[in-house]
């Protein structure tokens, strides 16, 4: 790597990110798969044992590299704030304009304070596209079985992971310096 290349897109090894696939220079793709997240700790001591031991002999019969990838998505409030507003205009009633008005300063705090959905991926790298099909079946299908959903990781998933750690998690309005 040449130290005078400061910028990003001189370095990184992105090709393109297409049909829910990052492209590689090296002809190389990397796919995965987005974990739902479910809070585990609300169940009964059982059905939580159950579930990360689940989850422990699923991991161990992954028999390819991948990466275990957890990011955080900033959150916009507005369409929230703005469907909230439009309640309240044709709210007549004094209770229920009290709640909303609760949950508009609810939202408000939340928007002020940056808040951030935090996602979970399994993340891998391929050859072929076939190859990559299997495996995201292989996950969804072991995934399933430890009571949890998942599914094919999107183009805009695979961008915000990238935002996340080549630009300190800031998605730029005019694209990411990698697009």
């Amino acid at each position: 790597m040449n130290t005078n290349n400061i910028y990003t897109e001189n370095w990184i090894t992105v090709k393109s990110i297409n049909n829910n696939i990052i492209y590689l220079d090296n002809k190389l793709m990397v796919s995965g798969i987005k974990i739902q997240p479910r809070n585990i700790f609300i169940l009964d001591e059982f059905s939580q044992n159950s579930v990360i031991e689940s989850l422990k002999t699923f991991y161990n019969l992954i028999d390819f590299e991948f990466w275990l990838v957890v990011a955080d998505r900033p959150v916009d409030m507005n369409l929230y704030l703005s469907q909230l507003q439009l309640q309240l205009t044709d709210m007549q009633s004094p209770v229920l304009r009290k709640l909303i008005i609760d949950d508009i300063n609810k939202a408000e705090m939340f928007a002020n304070n940056n808040v951030v959905d935090t996602e979970y991926f399994i993340l891998f790298k391929e050859k072929d596209n076939d190859s990559i099909q299997k495996k995201v079946r292989l996950l969804i299908n072991g995934l399933a079985s430890c009571g949890l959903i998942a599914s094919q990781t999107s183009n805009e998933d695979l961008r915000m992971v990238l935002d996340n750690f080549l630009n300190g998690g800031i998605k730029y309005e005019n694209r990411t310096v990698i697009s």
